[in-house]
């Protein structure tokens, strides 16, 4: 596949089973797009320290809410990590090549920050994708503590977490099994990129929101809404004939999808444009 270098070590490291997936270092080649000149090794090294100095700070008895406390300390206090309350809708919130420079980020990615230091010193988390937002819990059996990277670390219970959506959506929601669910990194990758799809569709640059939309794909192939997606994207930008390639087959996989009259429209109009160049 012609990617650029970002994007060939983006596919190389997503097409591995989950278990060998390096997050950071698939999340960093994500943030290469937009930062060519980063070296990913220099923020893998970044959190190897940040998790050396948190190790020389743990208890003699390591107990999970210790570790915690002292994860917290270090990060929110020490070195001052924070959610970007004011600018939650800047891409670099979901850069992790920035959230680390600034120490600014929005849940996903200050829970990404969190996980990979909680793995390097043998305390695994998980994410959890709520809807709305993201949380992280300890993979500790018959321990059901979450905790909220975003709101310093916060540790919360299951009924927290009920009372934080109903916050989130300002209705009573109910808590379904499923939001707690743990969160693979293919599907953590999947919605760092969607954050920033939706995020350059707001601004109404194109070109950001497909490059975004392709990586999707990448982890999803078959992710026909992503694939409409794009299809728009290239209408959007010109690129006629992709764009009915993606069109079509988006239309033969949900033919009764509530936007099919207006897909077959643009179908429509890029055959008349096209015929008249």
């Amino acid at each position: 596949m012609d990617f650029p270098i970002a994007r060939q070590r983006f596919y190389q490291e997503i097409h591995q089973p989950d278990d060998q997936i390096n997050l950071a270092r698939a999340a960093l080649y994500l943030a290469q797009e937009a930062y060519p000149e980063l070296d990913s090794e220099e923020y893998l090294n970044a959190l190897d320290t940040m998790a050396s100095e948190v190790r020389e700070r743990l208890p003699a008895s390591p107990y999970p809410l210790r570790i915690i406390q002292v994860l917290n300390q270090y990060l929110y206090e020490d070195l001052q990590f924070r959610g970007n309350t004011e600018e939650y809708y800047d891409p670099d919130n979901s850069y992790l090549n920035q959230v680390i420079d600034r120490r600014l980020g929005i849940p996903i990615t200050l829970s990404l920050v969190y996980l990979e230091v909680a793995d390097r010193i043998q305390f695994p988390m998980v994410g959890v994708g709520m809807p709305g937002h993201f949380l992280i819990r300890p993979t500790i059996e018959d321990m059901q503590v979450f905790v909220d990277p975003f709101h310093q670390g916060e540790v919360l219970f299951s009924e927290d977490c009920q009372n934080r959506l109903s916050e989130i959506f300002n209705r009573p929601i109910e808590l379904r099994p499923e939001y707690l669910a743990p969160v693979a990194p293919r599907q953590f990758l999947m919605r760092m990129l969607g954050n920033l799809k939706s995020i350059y569709l707001s601004r109404n640059e194109a070109l950001k929101a497909l490059a975004a939309v392709e990586r999707m794909l990448l982890l999803f192939p078959d992710a026909v809404f992503e694939q409409r997606d794009r299809g728009l994207l290239y209408y959007q930008i010109g690129r006629w004939s992709e764009a009915s390639l993606d069109l079509e087959t988006y239309l033969a996989q949900v033919p009764q999808a509530k936007d099919a009259v207006s897909i077959r429209g643009l179908l429509n109009q890029i055959q008349r444009d096209s015929s008249e160049y």
